[in-house]
């Protein structure tokens, strides 16, 4: 029985890495997905005074998007949220992710604002209760406070159009 060990190890890690090769490398799950939305209270970017909070939010379907301005894929996705938000009556709002406030808004007044709100999270501690480990992330939450979906690194046109559109429309139909 001991000399058959090595095959049957063998035949396990084959058997994984048959198993790794029909797997998206860049889908990475979410364990939140199916979960409530973190609880947060967050102050908006433009007035420190003026706070947002997830209970805020229930009864809409809303986007958290998490970005940066120290994030180079956040410039390269941001354009496209702009655009979006011209083009589809959601409500998407900025987690901006261990930045200064200065340079956030200075970043927004530069490339627009696509934002209903954006939220200030200067330690971070939203973006790790949500999970974040880099940015851009971006989580569809349901009217119920439950996400939805989890977008991981930049949008695309595609994962915009493909993905995220067919999304709103049916939470947006669900009561």
């Amino acid at each position: 029985m001991m000399r058959f060990w090595p095959l049957g190890l063998f035949l396990a890690l084959v058997g994984f890495l048959y198993v790794g090769l029909f797997r998206d490398p860049h889908e990475i799950p979410s364990p939140l997905i199916g979960k409530p939305a973190p609880g947060f209270n967050l102050p908006t970017l433009q007035d420190p005074a003026q706070k947002v909070s997830r209970e805020a939010l229930l009864g809409h379907v809303y986007m958290v998007n998490v970005w940066a301005s120290w994030c180079v894929s956040c410039r390269d996705e941001h354009p496209l949220l702009v655009e979006f938000a011209k083009q589809h009556p959601m409500e998407i709002y900025g987690l901006d992710y261990k930045d200064t406030r200065p340079e956030a808004m200075a970043w927004l007044g530069q490339l627009g604002n696509p934002y209903q709100a954006a939220l200030f999270d200067a330690d971070g501690r939203v973006g790790i209760d949500f999970g974040v480990y880099g940015v851009p992330e971006s989580f569809v939450v349901d009217k119920k406070g439950v996400i939805r979906y989890k977008q991981i690194g930049p949008f695309t046109p595609e994962a915009l159009n493909n993905t995220l559109l067919p999304l709103l429309q049916k939470l947006n139909s669900e009561t």
